[in-house]
């Protein structure tokens, strides 16, 4: 299965680009079977060269919906799908950035039209996609739009298919981590991995670790490890002898033991991941009208955030979730530049609140619930994910908003108890780290059970 796209950009900073429109066909092999087509709002300025080349400019995006609207949209439309597109690399790197903005890690494999273009249809003039399809007699129009170019990109790849007669090279070509051939060492210690969610230790001859990572598929993480070809990677290749690995079943309890164990043995080659993987945090104050208004900043030490995130892009997006999600105001959150109005409100006599003749403390509720909601101050909780086995789940401890602790249960009474919850789990270290790795994954996943225990008297 493929899923052929096109992408438009804001142009830009390399990396920094934001995406302006884009437009999925999945395609079986023999026809489109489900697409996806829309304009998205990048939050930025597109480049005036850009605009004059797509026709798109910033007043048609004001209304389109924000990359985060669609994600869930674009993840499900490329399940199980190869990336194809024209110039795969530069589509397949906007795509994994947008997604790494918001903390979800998007893999696909890829396949460039361009490169199998030029094996299957050589001596051609010019492999721009405009030049190729016409001289192919494969109609265009839209150029430099989404949808245009990206039922051209089908058009084309069908061509390509029914051109490659032994199915070698639509193979050959397909983009895999796995590419690099693998010398024996480093092949049986991927064989003796599992395929499971955990944590895993590299060791040297004398059984330093030197390395330490997770992956909800250690198996497939150690082959990307061992068949990557920059610098820290030969390294590691070249002194790993052994590898060890704890199974922890929830992909948070893996977030949380690799980073304390990072910081216990201060690995070699760990040394971006001992720092915080944080910048920016949530902060809330009180206006002078009485509104709680809500910002995001650079994290403060001597400062209580309410929570942080990876980057501001990453903050951004979930400060317009959330002004729908609570019906909060665009301009109390930081988000109104003067010209929008907020969700289901409108900004009377410039209070900067959403005001429908509703008092501060009317709307001071929906902000501290989110507060409460995001912060987990004085909670006492217990997260409940996934475990190692089908008949078992994992837990995380929280008590008076800090992290205790990790461990697995098989009946339902065990986490009813604090006493039997205190005793069944592996205390483990509360910092900024952890708390924000919780907070993010929480974020992240919606349908996580999390059961609020009584406070004892």
């Amino acid at each position: 299965m493929y899923a052929i796209l096109d992408i438009e950009t804001t142009g830009g900073k390399y990396n920094e680009e934001g995406i302006t429109e884009i437009a999925i066909y999945k395609f079986d092999g023999h026809s489109v079977i489900d697409q996806f087509i829309s304009l998205i709002n990048p939050e930025r300025p597109i480049q005036p060269f850009v605009a004059n080349l797509t026709g798109i400019n910033n007043q048609m995006l004001r209304n389109a919906p924000k990359f985060y609207e669609v994600a869930k949209r674009i993840v499900e439309i490329t399940t199980d799908c190869v990336i194809v597109a024209h110039n795969a690399s530069f589509d397949y790197r906007i795509l994994k950035t947008e997604f790494s903005r918001l903390g979800f890690e998007f893999e696909r494999q890829s396949l460039c039209t361009v490169e199998l273009s030029k094996k299957l249809i050589p001596d051609q003039e010019s492999y721009s996609l405009g030049k190729l399809v016409r001289g192919l007699g494969i109609p265009l129009s839209d150029r430099h739009r989404a949808n245009g170019d990206a039922l051209a990109t089908v058009k084309l790849f069908k061509l390509l298919l029914s051109k490659d007669l032994e199915k070698t090279i639509i193979t050959d070509t397909v983009r895999t981590e796995t590419k690099r051939q693998v010398d024996d060492k480093l092949l049986k210690l991927i064989e003796q991995a599992p395929n499971a969610t955990g944590v895993y230790y590299m060791h040297r001859e004398d059984g330093t670790i030197i390395y330490i990572g997770k992956s909800k598929n250690i198996k497939k993480r150690l082959n990307q490890h061992f068949t990557n070809d920059n610098r820290k990677s030969k390294r590691i290749q070249e002194e790993v002898v052994t590898v060890t690995h704890e199974i922890t079943g929830s992909e948070l309890l893996a977030l949380l033991k690799e980073s304390e164990e990072i910081k216990r043995n201060k690995p070699r080659y760990n040394r971006a991941l001992r720092k915080t993987k944080f910048d920016q945090a949530l902060y809330h104050f009180t206006d002078d009208n009485g509104y709680i208004n809500l910002t995001v900043g650079k994290v403060d030490s001597k400062k209580n955030s309410i929570t942080t995130f990876s980057n501001r892009q990453q903050a951004k997006s979930y400060m317009h979730r959330w002004t729908e999600e609570y019906h909060l105001c665009q301009k109390l959150m930081g988000l109104d530049n003067g010209k929008s109005n907020c969700f289901n409100y409108t900004i009377k006599k410039c209070l900067g609140a959403c005001i429908n003749n509703e008092s501060p403390e009317e709307y001071n509720i929906r902000a501290q619930k989110l507060i409460f909601n995001s912060s987990f101050q004085s909670q006492d909780m217990v997260i409940v994910d996934r475990g190692r086995d089908i008949d078992e789940q994992s837990i995380i401890l929280v008590e008076n908003g800090r992290f205790k602790g990790i461990g697995y249960f098989n009946l339902n009474h065990q986490i009813q108890n604090i006493d039997i919850l205190r005793t069944i789990i592996t205390p483990m270290t509360h910092n900024r780290d952890a708390q924000h790795i919780i907070q993010s994954y929480v974020r992240q996943h919606k349908k996580l059970k999390i059961i609020k225990l009584p406070k004892n008297d």
